[in-house]
């Protein structure tokens, strides 16, 4: 009787592991359902950005021709993180919320 229970239970362990173990979900599009979800991101791209307010149409705008992922709006003064993200837009702000700077990190 206990070796039974054991053996379900160890049965039941390693198929709750394996359906969970190394196969995670593609991230779904962080904006239309047309846009790219991801990729490497291309700054040139979205050039069009310069010059413009950093308004959620224009950001979303740069994301989607530049191919990224994800895109975030740096302020001056503002703390970041340092890691480098290729499929990540930064949009480089002044302090009026005009896009200056395209680039990828």
């Amino acid at each position: 009787m206990m070796g039974r229970l054991w053996w379900a239970t160890s049965l039941a362990a390693v198929v709750a592991a394996c359906s969970t173990a190394g196969f995670a979900p593609r991230p779904a599009p962080l904006g239309r359902s047309d846009a790219p979800v991801g990729g490497t991101c291309k700054a040139d791209a979205a050039r069009s950005a310069l010059g413009k307010s950093a308004s959620a149409q224009v950001v979303e705008q740069a994301r989607v021709a530049a191919g990224a992922r994800m895109a975030r709006v740096l302020h001056p003064g503002q703390v970041v993180t340092k890691e480098f993200d290729g499929e990540r837009l930064n949009l480089d702000v002044d302090a009026q919320g005009v896009v200056l700077a395209v680039r990828c990190g």
